[in-house]
């Protein structure tokens, strides 16, 4: 089976925020901004279908989401998936911004960056609440492990 945690690209969180920022600003309207983050989530690693059950359940999330972490060394990973297009796009930049850092690292970028490039606004409150919720799930993830 494919390793389900993802493995980013940039080397630290900020250049994937960066990243991601850039990228975001190539569109000219959120409905292509939307196509794009759904395509971040299809390529999402395949999630375990036995990890799909409550204990990795997202709580605060409309859709259904689901989130599993494994230290490697001084780093910590994420899994994740969704039921929904929009939303595992949303776990996909999550993820790219989280995964594959240390716990100090996680914690000390704030998800006040889904503010400030208009993803928070752009979407429905209860998408808004639930992204927090990931955001979260993945801070207080990397603050048991960093304990």
């Amino acid at each position: 089976m494919p390793d389900p945690f993802l493995i980013p690209d940039e080397p630290t969180a900020a250049e994937a925020v960066a990243a991601i920022g850039d990228e975001l600003e190539i569109f000219d309207d959120w409905m292509d901004r939307y196509q794009f983050i759904i395509e971040l989530g299809r390529k999402l690693p395949p999630f375990p279908a036995d990890w799909r059950n409550d204990a990795h359940r997202v709580p605060g999330c409309q859709s259904q989401v689901w989130m599993e972490v494994e230290r490697r060394g001084d780093r910590l990973f994420l899994a994740g998936a969704s039921d929904a297009a929009i939303v595992s796009g949303l776990v996909a930049l999550l993820l790219r911004v989280y995964s594959g850092r240390a716990p100090a690292e996680i914690l000390a970028t704030d998800p006040v960056f889904l503010k400030d490039m208009g993803l928070i606004a752009a979407l429905s409150s209860n998408r808004g609440n639930g992204i927090a919720a990931m955001a979260g799930k993945i801070r207080e993830l990397a603050a048991l492990q960093a304990a």
